[in-house]
């Protein structure tokens, strides 16, 4: 069976420079700076412009511009070492080739979001970032992983925030030829499968994206044998009606499943990163009673391949969806699975009270041989939110493991940052980031050039900042409360901290203005200004979420602050990537136990900010006392008022007693000694740590391995 994918875009290169459509077109280069360096100095403000889209700057460049790069001795040296780097990451024996040699077929992995680079809109937040860093890290590994999700016609919403302080939601729709995504086609027209509903079926084409070595195929319900309606259905991330969400669903679990059997994969491990994809465990049953098995049976055999990962410790924020949603849509499927509509109910009923859902991660929970956390206190809050579904069992022995997420760390970790590792750690450093021993080499590298790479991270971030506002100024509708409120005034060598992430209720992103009278004295002390900078998204159909940024936003613009306060509109991963790399100080205030895991906290450790969190997730694991600092304890309040309370009080006391006055206790060359050491322990707790690196290779030895002999 012969597919071939046909690339969005065509490029009128030189010959010398044929091969920049091909990196174009291969993610790869989003984690390798010199890569990014390639096209950029072909047309830095070009490049800068278009968001730093390699498709786009290719097409939009000029020939002449690219003749004269070809005769360029010392671009075509950047250009011939980047290739060399390029074929070689293909060509060498991979981690996974010499560790796993039994993992040949493939490891599916399905995920509602990826969030892989900014030109590639696909992702809402913190769930498909960590997905995409799964893959990037799968890439490195050399697993032989593919990949499932969806191509979102209209990508993510993006933000702008009214003088008020209201997120207003703007709708992109994408356009196909800029992105790095091939159309898989067979005898010259587009593969598709098919979803059968009661009333009508659904088509969907597929698109490639090559991350790596890693295929991601996107399922698109935009083609024209589908009526208007369901031609929207792939159109946006979380549709808030439950019929399309449900649909949505469908597509990705059955959809998915039929994608990939389209495709010729048969994937030895199946793997849902959250329980949106849930629906690929009936579909992999239906193929087994189509050749005779009783439903019981294909569920045996196919248990011990299905993966399951939550990351979500509450359970209204889980998927269920009511049964009426379930005739509608599946009365005609339970009958290819040889049960009736009782018993297909009864696989993930949910029973509250007198009413009864049907819920994708009951689903996932009873057909998988794997499941997991993200992180250990999340291991425990998940083991026993669903101890009911094993009610002979005590809570620890709950089959829900924990995998504590990581971040991919070429991809997050500054430039600048990266050679000076590689002076002192070694060219090889990033080969054995998972060595503990090798990080304790951080240690001797002086003082004077940690602190001067933090200072020039400063800088580029302040930058930054000051042309984002400049855009937005010259732009047009753009009061001049905005622009202070954008970071315009902001002082490059002022203790900043960061805090950016999806405005949800229960991250309590105001608690730092529980008194703004104590907050305000804190910025503004003499001599040791404090900076705020806030960024994030709340879904569109959010309201509480909506409000809290008002909130944050209407103290971020009052005069007292003296622009020491920002918020940045419109977070995406280039915005976190400035973020997490410029900061000194990377603050999370979720209410415990609520944050299953968090990650962009690791971003910032491994770029030596230091993280001021409550103990929940990720930081509870990471923390010992002389890497950064806890907000609260760890421990269960009686209510959430008095955790509110306890946990304000003591962010003030320690940003006043102990963050304020160790930053700028400086010595004659201005540097903070005790700082610098705070900032090499965090680096050589996190980059082994938390990294994916290490996260990977668990799923490997913890699941994907063991699935094998299942």
């Amino acid at each position: 069976m012969e597919f071939k994918t046909k690339p969005s875009q065509k490029f009128d290169l030189p010959k010398r420079l044929a091969r920049l459509g091909e990196l174009a077109f291969n993610l790869w280069w989003t984690w390798q700076p010199e890569a990014a360096r390639l096209f950029g100095k072909l047309d830095y403000d070009l490049w800068e412009r278009l968001g730093h889209n390699p498709i786009r700057l290719l097409n939009e460049i000029g020939r002449e511009r690219l003749d004269e790069a070809a005769e360029d001795q010392d671009y075509l040296a950047l250009y011939d070492s980047l290739f060399e780097k390029f074929d070689l990451y293909f060509k060498k024996e991979s981690w996974s080739q010499k560790a796993h040699p039994e993992l040949k077929n493939s490891i599916a992995y399905f995920s509602m979001e990826f969030g892989l680079h900014e030109t590639l809109p696909i992702y809402s937040g913190g769930l498909g970032v960590l997905a995409g860093d799964h893959l990037k890290e799968s890439s490195d590994l050399g697993l032989p992983l593919v990949a499932v999700g969806f191509m979102y016609a209209q990508g993510y919403f993006s933000q702008r925030i009214s003088e008020d302080g209201w997120q207003e939601a703007l709708n992109n729709p994408l356009t196909v030829e800029h992105l790095p995504v091939s159309l898989v086609t067979k005898n010259d027209k587009p593969v598709t499968v098919e979803i059968k509903f009661p009333d009508r079926s659904i088509l969907a084409q597929i698109w490639e994206v090559r991350v790596g070595r890693v295929a991601l195929y996107l399922l698109d319900s935009n083609v024209e044998a589908n009526d208007e309606h369901d031609r929207l259905l792939t159109a946006r991330l979380y549709w808030s009606d439950l019929d399309r969400r449900m649909m949505q669903e469908i597509l990705l679990g059955i959809g998915g499943v039929r994608a990939l059997r389209a495709l010729g994969y048969a994937p030895d491990v199946w793997h849902m990163n959250e329980g949106h994809a849930s629906f690929l465990t009936l579909e992999r049953a239906r193929e087994l009673v189509a050749t005779g098995l009783t439903f019981a049976d294909a569920i045996q055999k196919n248990r011990g391949q299905n993966v399951f990962t939550t990351h979500t410790p509450v359970p209204a924020g889980n998927d269920e969806f009511p049964l009426w949603l379930v005739d509608k849509y599946l009365s005609s499927y339970w009958g290819e699975l040889g049960l009736t509509r009782e018993e297909f109910i009864d696989v993930a009923k949910h029973r509250q009270g007198h009413s009864e859902t049907y819920s994708m991660p009951i689903l996932a929970l009873k057909l998988s041989g794997g499941s997991n956390g993200v992180s250990e206190l999340h291991g425990e809050v998940s083991r026993d939110m669903w101890k009911f579904l094993w009610q002979d069992r005590d809570v620890k022995d709950v089959p829900i493991q924990h995998v504590t997420n990581g971040v991919h760390t070429a991809n997050w970790m500054a430039r600048r940052l990266n050679m000076l590792l590689e002076k002192y750690l070694g060219d090889d450093w990033y080969d054995n980031l998972d060595d503990h021993a090798l990080m304790a080499k951080l240690d001797s590298i002086p003082d004077s050039e940690l602190w001067s790479t933090r200072l020039h991270l400063k800088r580029k971030l302040a930058f930054y900042m000051r042309e984002r506002v400049r855009e937005r100024w010259t732009g047009g509708g753009f009061h001049p409360v905005q622009v202070v409120s954008s970071g315009v005034m902001i002082n490059p060598y002022a203790l900043t901290i960061g805090f950016a992430r999806r405005f949800a209720t229960y991250k309590r992103a105001n608690l730092i203005f529980s008194d703004i009278d104590r907050m305000l004295e804190l910025i503004n002390r003499p001599n040791m200004p404090v900076q705020i900078i806030f960024a994030g998204k709340a879904h569109p159909a959010d309201e509480p979420g909506k409000q809290l940024i008002q909130k944050v936003y209407r103290n971020v613009k009052k005069a007292e602050t003296g622009g020491r306060l920002v918020f940045l509109e419109d977070y995406d991963m280039n915005l976190a990537r400035y973020l997490v790399q410029g900061v000194d100080v990377w603050m999370n205030t979720p209410r415990r136990p609520l944050e299953a895991s968090g990650t962009s906290g690791m971003k910032a450790a491994i770029n030596g900010a230091l993280n001021f969190s409550v103990l929940d997730g990720w930081w509870r694991e990471a923390y010992n006392g002389r890497n950064g600092w806890s907000i609260g304890e760890d421990k269960e309040y009686e209510s959430t008022e008095a955790q509110d309370q306890f946990d304000a009080g003591d962010l003030y006391n320690t940003l006043e007693n102990k963050i304020i006055p160790l930053y700028y206790d400086r010595d004659p060359k201005e540097i903070s000694h005790e700082w610098v050491a705070m900032m090499k322990d965090t680096m050589k707790t996190c980059i082994p740590q938390f990294s994916t690196r290490r996260m990977v290779k668990q799923y490997v030895e913890k699941f994907y391995a063991p699935a094998l002999k299942k």
